[in-house]
């Protein structure tokens, strides 16, 4: 089985540290992605890290991680409410998928409260700031256990 987890990062999370820092807090996409690789490595786990603000990669990147990654950690951004092209390209994903989000949406817009993501999602994990990212790396381990 493969030790490659795909950690998927979607549009404006390149902007972290310095995009709406009271929602977000003041760490960067690197500063995340740094604490699920140091995660990752205590679990024997390797991560793979793509950013885009593009739904087409994001989807391309899914498909090409069918049967050659055990898991995708995913932060869509905006494109959770919006985007069944990912839904659908997550669906056909047959390992672990976690849905990753810094804050709370149902904490906040209304537009925020549904996820299209979440139906094909192994489980989410919302709301818990950078520590998020050791969470859902966690949560992959818990899932990939023999």
């Amino acid at each position: 089985m493969s030790s490659v987890v795909l950690l998927l990062s979607g549009p404006n999370l390149n902007l972290l540290g310095t995009r709406e820092p009271d929602v977000y807090g003041t760490e960067t996409l690197d500063d995340h992605v740094a604490t699920a690789t140091a995660t990752a490595a205590v679990h024997d786990l390797e991560i793979e890290h793509f950013q885009s603000n593009h739904e087409g990669e994001l989807i391309e990147a899914i498909q090409g991680a069918r049967d050659r990654v055990a898991a995708i950690v995913i932060n869509p951004g905006a494109l959770t409410h919006s985007s069944w092209a990912i839904h659908d390209a997550l669906a056909a994903f047959s390992g672990v998928i976690v849905e990753l989000h810094l804050s709370n949406p149902k904490a906040r817009e209304s537009w925020r409260h549904v996820s299209v993501v979440a139906p094909v999602a192994t489980g989410s994990i919302v709301g818990f700031g950078g520590d998020g990212y050791r969470l859902a790396i966690e949560a992959v381990a818990a899932q990939l256990a023999p």
